[in-house]
């Protein structure tokens, strides 16, 4: 088993304290919406690998072309990438940390011009080049995905009545498609409540605002 912290959207205070040091966690998941600095001081006082997708509110991280005058102060490929530092951006990869293989889905459906925020149609191409990636990882080992993270949840299993908070039909394709044991999501405030998780197919569907510890067999 591997125990996952996974976090989203707001930020508790509880994990400036002891609670941190006494999750242990081997694992934390971040499924979007909290500040960059908050996930730097996660990665450094567990000292464990963090990955994170981005969410709707998050900045454009994706990386810019260099200009090809004037010449870049470092070498192509040395410049620190955009987002938080020692954490991952998994966003459309697929990546292999403490025993498990995960796989990151950003952003929401557009109800507002912004950030990673997709019409379907792109959210639909996006999900096939994660599929893709996923595809071609599993042809060399034979490993599945054990969890996809994402920002907004499924079109459905969780999301809200609003636009600005209606999941995603290419989400629901996709995690039926890859069947991670869970499919880690955002985007929904629960507002003090616990909320459900969901079962899509063979997936579990967790809403993981602000924070849910997670065993997650390797």
């Amino acid at each position: 088993m591997t125990r996952v912290l996974a976090i989203a959207d707001e930020v508790d205070e509880v994990l400036y304290g002891r609670t941190l040091r006494t999750l242990r966690p081997e694992l934390v998941l971040s499924c979007g919406d909290l500040p960059f600095d908050y996930l730097e001081y996660i990665v450094t006082m567990t000292n464990v690998p963090l990955l994170f997708v981005p969410g709707n509110h998050d900045p454009d991280l994706r990386p810019r072309p260099q200009p090809a005058w004037p010449a870049p102060i470092l070498p192509p490929g040395t410049e620190e990438p955009p987002g938080p530092r020692g954490c991952l951006n998994v966003d459309l990869r697929v990546a292999d940390a403490a025993g498990l293989r995960v796989a990151g889905f950003g952003g929401t459906p557009r109800y507002h011009p912004g950030p990673n925020r997709y019409s379907e149609r792109e959210l639909r191409a996006r999900a096939r080049r994660l599929r893709r990636r996923a595809a071609r990882r599993r042809l060399r080992d034979r490993r599945p995905v054990d969890v996809l993270i994402a920002h907004a949840p499924p079109l459905g299993y969780g999301d809200g009545d609003d636009p600005a908070h209606r999941g995603s039909a290419a989400l629901v394709d996709l995690v039926r498609r890859l069947g991670p044991r869970f499919l880690l999501h955002g985007h929904v405030h629960p507002y003090g409540r616990r909320m459900p998780d969901r079962r899509l197919a063979s997936t579990t569907v967790v809403n993981v605002v602000p924070f849910r510890l997670l065993e997650v067999p390797a």
